[in-house]
């Protein structure tokens, strides 16, 4: 039992279970190890939590870097898509991102930031918008995970619309886009 197989055990049941139900006593018991065998790699559950926060964001993580040259209005909107497929490729996905503290990927946001400046995005403009994208992502996925055993659109009563996550993830993305567009040097449309 090493700390990558710990996590990769704890994601296993959290998809399982989910976040609410998960304990260190639970994921002992699948191991086949006592609970305080895991105080070895995680001192504390919050600890273990943060570790399958970081593991369970690997995907969006490792993503291309913008590059030099990149259109940066098609790169924000695929970045954001791309934190947003990560994030619900897990059970509880957004709830066990929330609040978690971005440590391994500081380099990856700064490179992410320096692309966007160098493309003509103002630097103040920028930290905003990427922020709230995150946090627009962020809250669109916990409202669609959580809506998981809504009711299918027919058993809705007449004039119920239903809920439609994605056209409603791009229209918001569009808007902060809008946005941050406002305040480039070079707005869409704008020849350079």
């Amino acid at each position: 039992m090493n700390r990558e197989s710990v996590v990769a055990e704890a994601l296993a049941l959290l998809d399982e279970v989910g976040l609410e139900t998960i304990s260190t006593r639970r994921l002992a018991k699948r191991l086949g190890v006592e609970q305080p065998s895991l105080y070895y790699h995680f001192r504390t559950k919050k600890d273990l939590l943060a570790a399958m926060a970081e593991a369970a964001m690997a995907p969006h993580a490792t993503a291309p870097l913008p590059q030099p040259g990149q259109d940066w209005r098609a790169w924000f909107l695929d970045n954001s898509r791309s934190f947003r497929r990560t994030l619900l490729m897990r059970r509880d996905g957004a709830r066990l991102h929330a609040g978690s503290t971005p440590t391994g990927d500081l380099d990856r946001i700064r490179r992410k930031m320096a692309f966007l400046i160098s493309s003509g995005v103002p630097e103040q403009p920028a930290q905003m918008a990427m922020l709230a994208s995150g946090r627009f992502t962020l809250g669109c996925v916990l409202e669609e995970q959580a809506d998981a055993d809504a009711p299918a659109p027919g058993d809705l009563p007449d004039g119920v619309p239903a809920l439609e996550h994605e056209a409603a993830f791009e229209a918001g993305l569009a808007l902060i886009l809008g946005g941050l567009d406002q305040h480039t040097a070079t707005p869409a449309g704008a020849t350079r």
